[in-house]
């Protein structure tokens, strides 16, 4: 079980660094463009790039964020309550979003291969937009196995 956890940490960690890549291309990019604009030369499909690098930065960000528990928490009361009932109350907001989560995942790879059959392309460029879809899909799968390790952590917890 060790191996495929630790394949599943190179995976986020690999994330983390294309979602970096997609932030950092993202300024780059707006940055020629609207200096482009300004001599009357955009980038064509800047748009379209923006907005593919942003989906998949928020995409990659998702795993890592809640493997290092970064995401937006009220814990003002939370903070108070003994462990074992902190460890259930993370048990039962883990499973809630586990389940939410899966769903969206099987939803996103439904859509992507609905977009991949009937060959849609975006607008500008005519790239192929089920790729980024299966890559965000993958994302979702990835940050669904965080929350199941986090689940069966907090499981332990409550045990001891």
């Amino acid at each position: 079980m060790k191996g495929f956890w630790s394949i599943i940490e190179w995976t986020l960690d690999k994330q983390k660094v294309i979602g970096a890549c997609c932030l950092v291309g993202m300024t780059f990019l707006t940055c020629v463009d609207v200096v482009g604009r300004f001599f009357r030369h955009p980038v064509f499909g800047s748009v379209e790039l923006v907005g593919y690098m942003s989906t998949l930065s928020v995409a990659m960000a998702l795993p890592y964020t809640q493997k290092v528990k970064g995401h937006i928490g009220v814990e003002i009361l939370f903070r108070l309550l003994k462990p074992k009932v902190q460890a259930l109350i993370d048990i039962c907001t883990s499973l809630l979003s586990l389940a939410f989560f899966i769903a969206v995942t099987w939803r996103m790879a439904v859509y992507a291969r609905t977009l991949h059959e009937s060959g849609e392309v975006s607008m500008n460029l005519e790239f192929p937009e089920y790729a980024i879809v299966y890559v965000v899909a993958f994302c979702f799968l990835v940050f669904v196995l965080i929350i199941v390790r986090d689940v069966i952590e907090n499981w332990k917890k409550l045990k001891e």
